[in-house]
């Protein structure tokens, strides 16, 4: 009796089906993996578009398709395999766009400097240049400044004194240069080269030799007619006497610009925290409050000092009392006789930093110049008698010396309500 051959043929079926099926999955694994490969070498075509393109147009629908449906994946791992490659050796702040104009890739600098929110670029010009290097290729350089984000822009420590009104330290732009390149169909490069440190030291540069130069050329013109009333032998001794006043005026200007370029010149490199340089704060503002309170009695202004005597910093003790000197300095210098200035020393919340305020009761700072007082040689507008001798550094020594120990200087001011100068330095450990 023979055995039914249903059975086996049955059999036969379910392996063969089987064995279908998983040669079609090992092809579709293979497919999957060198897809991607393939594309590259034929630039970006699929390998059915391709097939079809020598087939014929029968074929060409089921690949855009396919090659629809994966085109997020591809993209993805182009990404994956060449621009962060390439985002590796661009310069610090560089991004890269798609078609739909969407960031895919970028350094975080490219954030700050203000080129891209929220992953989209919010400068027109770059945006232009992008659409133009995408339709027509080639590549575009241009210069381009912007404003660091406010949220970008970290909170300053010691600066939640009492009272409303703007807060300011050192704001300023930054001085890019761009260039924008196609990487394919695909993908648009924008790189960004900031400039702004060379941009900085070349207007501080020139405006420092315009500035040296006019105050050197009133103590030149003195001398000059001193000399000339001199030389006559019908010299007048009045006006050799107003000459000589002169001379001696300027002379003394000039001896405090030179002085105060020593002491910016000082005030350049950072302190480096050790043992043998710990401060109390509290004895250097007292230093400065002794040294200055006969100059206060003589404008009628009241000066007064306050604060915790524990708190102890790393620094040199001559730059931060200049410091501090230039700040109460100013203080009584704008305040109107009868007026208060206020020196006081404290912790921030966050107990990491002394905080040492000079408050005053003068005319106070617009708000359109609070952003340049910290600028070298910069002077307002508003000056009286006796600020006729400064020169407008001394804001500026204040601003280095806070940074060479590693600390902010801010000022709060209103028209009419006084300043508030902020000067914070981190405690020493």
């Amino acid at each position: 009796m023979y055995d039914s051959p249903v059975p086996s043929m049955i059999v036969s079926t379910v392996f063969g089906i089987l064995g279908v099926a998983m040669v079609l999955g090992i092809i579709l694994f293979i497919f999957d993996h060198i897809e991607p490969l393939v594309e590259r070498v034929l630039k970006g075509v699929s390998i059915t578009e391709w097939i079809g393109g020598k087939v014929g147009g029968g074929i060409r629908r089921l690949p855009r398709l396919h090659h629809r449906r994966r085109s997020g994946v591809d993209d993805d791992h182009e990404l994956e395999a060449s621009a962060e490659s390439l985002l590796s050796i661009l310069p610090s702040a560089s991004l890269i766009v798609d078609r739909q104009d969407d960031v895919v890739r970028a350094n975080p600098q490219a954030y700050r400097l203000g080129i891209v929110r929220d992953d989209s670029i919010v400068e027109p010009s770059v945006l232009e240049a992008v659409h133009e290097v995408r339709d027509h290729g080639g590549r575009r350089r241009f210069d381009l400044e912007t404003e660091t984000p406010e949220r970008f822009v970290q909170s300053l420590p010691g600066v939640d004194g009492a009272g409303t009104g703007p807060k300011s330290g050192v704001r300023r732009p930054n001085w890019l240069k761009v260039t924008v390149g196609r990487v394919d169909e695909r993908f648009v490069v924008v790189m960004i080269d900031d400039v702004s440190e060379t941009v900085r030291f070349s207007q501080i540069r020139d405006s420092f030799i315009v500035n040296v130069s006019e105050q050197l050329l009133a103590p030149t013109e003195a001398l000059a007619s001193l000399a000339d009333e001199i030389e006559r032998d019908d010299g007048d001794p009045s006006r050799i006497r107003a000459d000589a006043l002169r001379v001696r005026v300027t002379s003394n200007h000039l001896n405090h610009m030179v002085s105060d370029l020593l002491l910016l010149i000082k005030a350049q490199e950072p302190i480096v925290p050790s043992a043998a340089n710990r401060l109390n704060v509290m004895g250097q503002l007292e230093a400065v409050t002794a040294k200055l309170q006969s100059r206060a009695a003589d404008a009628g202004v009241r000066l007064t000092l306050d604060g915790d005597r524990t708190l102890v910093i790393n620094g040199e003790p001559d730059q931060i009392r200049t410091a501090v000197t230039k700040l109460v300095e100013n203080a009584i210098i704008y305040s109107k006789k009868g007026g208060y200035v206020g020196i006081s020393a404290e912790r921030d919340d966050s107990g990491r930093y002394a905080v040492i305020r000079v408050l005053d009761q003068g005319k106070g700072i617009s708000k359109s110049e609070q952003e340049r007082i910290f600028e070298r040689f910069y002077r307002g507008k508003d000056q009286n008698e006796r600020s006729a001798d400064g020169v407008g550094l001394g804001l500026s020594i204040v601003k280095h010396v806070a940074l060479t120990h590693h600390g902010t200087v801010t000022v709060w001011s209103a028209p009419g309500q006084g300043s508030t100068f902020t000067l914070s330095l981190p405690l020493a450990r």
